[in-house]
């Protein structure tokens, strides 16, 4: 398992992107698209990402169900998403919570984590 040393100290090394282009974001978020939805609020594989900003992991009504121990277990730890622990998990899913669902590498660009929380930030419409 993991707890709040592993999260503090993947976060202690990584930047938080708290600037980005919603717009350039908009375009890195066509790599998610298979699996969340952004402006709908419908769950796909994964859950829907409106309202994820300041949303506790693993708490999505909706997604209840399907959330894996160890995210249900972060966000019952303090989990909460942020700019930093969107970046952290952005980059590495694994590395924040390793044996969570998400299937998805990562994104190994800091300007498209900026970019991508950005989008989520602006509050996408259809």
């Amino acid at each position: 398992m993991f707890g709040p040393a592993l999260l503090t100290g993947l976060l202690g090394v990584l930047p938080a992107q708290a600037d980005g282009d919603a717009v350039a974001g908009k375009k890195v978020f066509n790599k998610c698209t298979a699996c969340h939805d952004a402006t709908t609020g419908k769950d796909k594989v994964g859950p829907s990402l409106v309202g994820v900003i300041g949303r506790t992991a693993g708490t999505l009504e909706s997604y209840l169900s399907k959330y894996s121990a160890n995210m249900k277990e972060a966000g019952a730890g303090g989990l909460v998403w942020d700019d930093a622990n969107l970046t952290a998990y952005l980059r590495d899913p694994k590395a924040v919570i390793p044996k969570g669902k998400m299937a998805f590498p990562g994104l190994k660009k800091d300007e498209d984590l900026a970019n991508v929380i950005a989008y989520l930030k602006a509050d996408p419409k259809p």
